[in-house]
């Protein structure tokens, strides 16, 4: 039987859970005033959502290896489930925060499985293509379900944004019970072979290149929201129509990073990303007065950005392929503790200074980035000379 609709289904499930991660930026005004904090404190919701899923996810992985794929999956709509019924039904900012730490959970526990079960489920040499339907669902909530969620925001309260996903998150508990057969997970690599892989000077460089270019996505990303209603004075309207436009500039930016990534290289690319990236930001927060320089700038940010995703994790793999699921592994958390900080210091920065203090910061976080990655290139280049 051809297993391709239930891949397609994985991949609007993929849709619904990445909304659950990312709809917090794209509503996070709303959600402080509804509970009575600080743009800034609201925005240590993502913090800690990302620390859960960087730190949560191998550890729950491990724990959990002897489940089935099928029964990994519900499990991860369970507690998904759990945090939605948490973000509704329990009052004030403790137990939003506590809400974001089981979605975090959940969310990472879904997409490692979904990857996986979507491999497994494909034909024969048509494994990739399933993998980055996958990720197209991720994609696609930042392209869809983060706009249309602030303006269901806009018109009733944003919980109602968690009673949606709540519904198809049950709807899809019993699609997955009912149509994904029974797999066996693959065993799962000990933390601390993982972690073992760090003392590669590469992997360690490679890694904290990451961290960086993420910390300076995650302090503007978490703060976009405040960034449009604030220093650019937009309206509801405005504000979801160019939530739209940097989601599509995301998927965009993914594409051209592997174009550019075969035609003119991995190391290229990646600098090439970075540098675009930096300047974008610190351009932004000049040109901040002029809105179609500012939109223009925002979405070469989301293209720079995205393109060096992809690009990453190409360069990773080529460093150690031996390692190569480890790897994308290792990268995962790392984008994660990059959200983790990006938001925390953006929080700090929106608290004590001024909205546009985040654009320098991430412009400084990505220029770190590139002098890291320069420098290692230089490095190895020496190395290579010396050793011919």
């Amino acid at each position: 039987m051809n297993n391709t609709w239930k891949i397609y289904m994985l991949t609007l499930i993929s849709f619904l859970v990445g909304t659950s991660q990312f709809i917090i930026s794209g509503i996070l005004d709303k959600v402080a005033s509804s509970v009575e904090v600080s743009v800034s404190a609201a925005g240590q919701l993502i913090t800690v959502f990302a620390l859960a899923n960087a730190i949560g996810t191998p550890i729950f992985m491990v724990a959990t290896a002897k489940l089935n794929r099928r029964k990994q999956l519900l499990l991860a709509l369970a507690i998904i489930f759990l945090g939605i019924v948490t973000t509704i039904a329990l009052p004030g900012f403790a137990f939003l925060m506590v809400s974001r730490i089981i979605l975090g959970v959940g969310t990472g526990v879904f997409v490692v499985t979904s990857y996986s079960t979507a491999a497994n489920l494909a034909l024969p040499g048509s494994q990739a293509g399933a993998m980055s339907n996958i990720a197209m669902g991720f994609s696609a909530s930042l392209v869809l379900g983060v706009p249309i969620g602030r303006v269901i925001a806009s018109v009733y309260d944003w919980k109602v944004i968690f009673w949606i996903l709540g519904i198809f998150t049950v709807l899809g508990f019993i699609a997955i019970a009912k149509s994904i057969p029974s797999m066996e997970s693959e065993v799962p690599v000990p933390l601390r072979k993982q972690l073992a892989l760090l003392k590669n000077p590469k992997v360690a460089i490679a890694l904290s290149v990451t961290f960086f270019v993420f910390i300076g996505y995650s302090v503007v990303n978490t703060y976009t929201t405040p960034f449009l209603t604030t220093a650019m004075s937009m309206g509801e309207t405005e504000v979801s129509t160019i939530l739209f436009a940097i989601g599509i500039a995301s998927l965009f930016g993914s594409k051209i990073g592997g174009f550019m990534a075969d035609r003119i290289g991995t190391n290229r690319t990646l600098v090439i990303s970075m540098i675009a990236h930096a300047l974008a930001l610190a351009l932004l927060s000049i040109a901040v007065k002029s809105v179609f320089v500012a939109i223009a700038l925002l979405m070469l940010w989301a293209i720079a950005a995205w393109a060096f995703a992809p690009t990453q994790n190409f360069n990773l793999l080529s460093i150690s392929p031996e390692a190569s699921g480890i790897m994308l592994s290792l990268n995962a958390t790392f984008v994660q503790l990059g959200f983790a900080a990006g938001a925390g210091i953006g929080g700090i920065a929106v608290n004590s200074s001024s909205i546009l203090a985040i654009c320098w910061i991430g412009a400084v976080s990505v220029a770190v980035a590139i002098f890291v990655i320069t420098v290692s290139f230089r490095l190895t280049s020496s190395l290579a000379n010396t050793q011919r």
